[in-house]
């Protein structure tokens, strides 16, 4: 495992394109329950028109970044640039600008969807009734059924058109699929991403679920223990983390130790000096992960892909592409072989 797992890693977008106007972003944003440290200088940027998907493990810090971020709980400090402002706590001019969905959805269970939709819209000067109704229609929710009478998704796709409703800058959503069947977790991904292809919408989630970034996001956030562990673009992180599986080194014995082979006893010993594996951090590794197996020896190493194309592999080095749930296991997990 690394000396310092706890250090960040962020990779520039890969693509030349222009940098896009920043949404939101945040600067060394902390925040301590009693003595549980939950948000330790959390750095991220989300570009306009993006989908970044904010992954960590359950109790990493997610939930209380996105308190912070709508001004629920204050951040003891640090500072949240939202729409080009700057300060200490979300005002309630920006919360007006972003649509939120939070993890468990609650509404008062004798309003239909109808009239939930009539009391959301005091909140919000730039509510739009017309979309609200059009967005009941897309989502298929009837007007007239109280909330208590609608099942976990459409709960979910109730929140979601009330969170639209006023065509907000900025989408939030905290882990807003989970207790979904996969059916309902499906469409709510597909509403996500036709709203930032159709409108532009841009959209910060959380999640625990490596799918759903995979499926929908073009920038990932990885939080770990309350730091950001990894921020990028997912091609420049499936592109920068290999697994190394390092094989015994074969010697080619000198000819002294040929003429010896037949004499009886342990065979000789090379006279060669062992090779030193050069995946270390002097060359642009950094070892995330380490495995021992018969006898052979396996790495999780981060680098910059053009260390990767340009470097010169160990001979006795097979290097390998990753998935993004072994990439992320690497990053969040325990090393079980320090255990």
């Amino acid at each position: 495992m690394l000396e310092n797992p706890e250090q960040s890693i962020t990779t520039p977008l890969t693509n030349s394109a222009p940098p896009r106007p920043v949404v939101l972003r945040t600067h060394d944003l902390k925040r301590t329950f009693g003595k549980v440290e939950a948000v330790r200088g959390v750095d991220l940027t989300v570009e306009e028109g993006r989908i970044y998907g904010f992954l960590g493990r359950n109790g990493a810090g997610k939930t209380s970044t996105i308190r912070m971020l709508m001004g629920i709980i204050k951040p003891d400090k640090g500072e949240i640039e939202l729409l080009g402002k700057s300060r200490r706590r979300t005002s309630v001019a920006q919360k007006q600008q972003i649509g939120y969905v939070s993890q468990g959805q609650y509404f008062y269970p004798w309003m239909t969807c109808h009239a939930l939709g009539r009391f959301v819209s005091g909140f919000y000067p730039s509510w739009d009734a017309q979309e609200f109704n059009r967005l009941l229609t897309v989502l298929e929710l009837p007007p007239g059924r109280r909330s208590s009478h609608l099942s976990g998704g459409m709960r979910v796709k109730l929140a979601l058109a009330l969170a639209l409703a006023h065509r907000p800058a900025l989408l939030i959503l905290d882990e807003p699929t989970a207790g979904l069947d996969a059916v309902a977790r499906r469409e709510f991904l597909e509403i996500i991403q036709n709203q930032t292809l159709e409108h532009g919408r841009t959209t910060f989630f959380s999640t625990h679920r490596i799918d759903e970034v995979e499926r929908v996001a073009d920038r990932v956030g990885i939080i770990l223990k309350g730091k950001m562990r990894f921020e990028g673009s997912l091609d420049n992180l499936t592109a920068s983390a290999r697994k190394i599986s390092l094989l015994p080194p074969v010697f080619e014995p000198e000819s002294s130790e040929l003429e010896d082979v037949h004499k009886p006893g342990p065979p000789p010993l090379s006279s060669k000096p062992p090779q030193i594996h050069p995946f270390t951090e002097e060359n642009g590794f950094e070892i995330l992960r380490k495995e021992t197996s018969n006898g052979r020896q396996d790495l999780i190493a981060f680098a910059e892909p053009p260390v990767w194309e340009n470097y010169n592999l160990f001979p006795n080095a097979r290097i390998e592409t990753l998935s993004l749930e072994d990439i992320f296991i690497a990053l969040a997990g325990t090393d079980v072989s320090s255990i």
